[in-house]
């Protein structure tokens, strides 16, 4: 957590940041990437098949045999699941301006990961409401609409517990990132 800690501390987003174009390829994630990669941070895509055992009841009720009569392996039971950033038990995805419905993947692969048991919670960062003031002072608002990710949209999925039970937490970008607006 220290990491994300100092990589949102030291986050400073420029006016050139946000106007600038090419959505998840801007110079915005790249600035987690710098800060988080060389900390050990690295994108993880998992796939994994499920071998199902099936075990025959034995004499007595409720007693099942040791060894199972049949096996089956549903292969790509999990695929393509991909988190932009993970480190020990922490998953950690950056959702600046994508469709909003990036969320339902991103907590779909978080709730994967942490019922596999290979992380313990969950983070997202993402703008916070409030950035909408600057994004219509630079006239570039249609850029930031109210079908891209943002705060109040992650809110509804979470509410909604898309999430299962991985827990999340939740972090708005606010007006102090951006230079020159406070």
């Amino acid at each position: 957590m220290a990491d994300i800690q100092d990589c949102l501390a030291s986050l400073k987003i420029s006016v050139s940041d946000l106007t600038e174009a090419g959505g998840n390829e801007t110079a915005i994630p790249k600035k987690f990437d710098d800060v988080l990669y060389p900390r050990g941070w690295r994108e993880i895509r998992i796939s994994g098949d499920l071998l199902v055992k099936l075990y025959p009841r034995g004499k007595s009720r409720g007693r099942f045999a040791g060894e199972p009569f049949e096996e089956r392996v549903i292969e790509g039971y999990i695929d393509g699941h991909n988190i932009d950033f993970i480190k020990g038990k922490v998953a950690f995805d950056l959702e600046w301006n994508s469709k909003d419905q990036t969320f339902d993947r991103d907590l779909m692969a978080m709730r994967t990961y942490f019922d596999c048991g290979l992380i313990e919670v969950g983070i997202i960062i993402t703008r916070a409401e409030e950035l909408n003031g600057i994004f219509s002072a630079l006239g570039i608002r249609t850029k930031y609409g109210a079908s891209t990710t943002w705060m109040g949209k992650l809110e509804q999925r979470l509410k909604s517990r898309r999430n299962g039970c991985c827990p999340v937490l939740a972090i708005g970008i606010e007006k102090p990132c951006v230079e020159g607006y406070e």
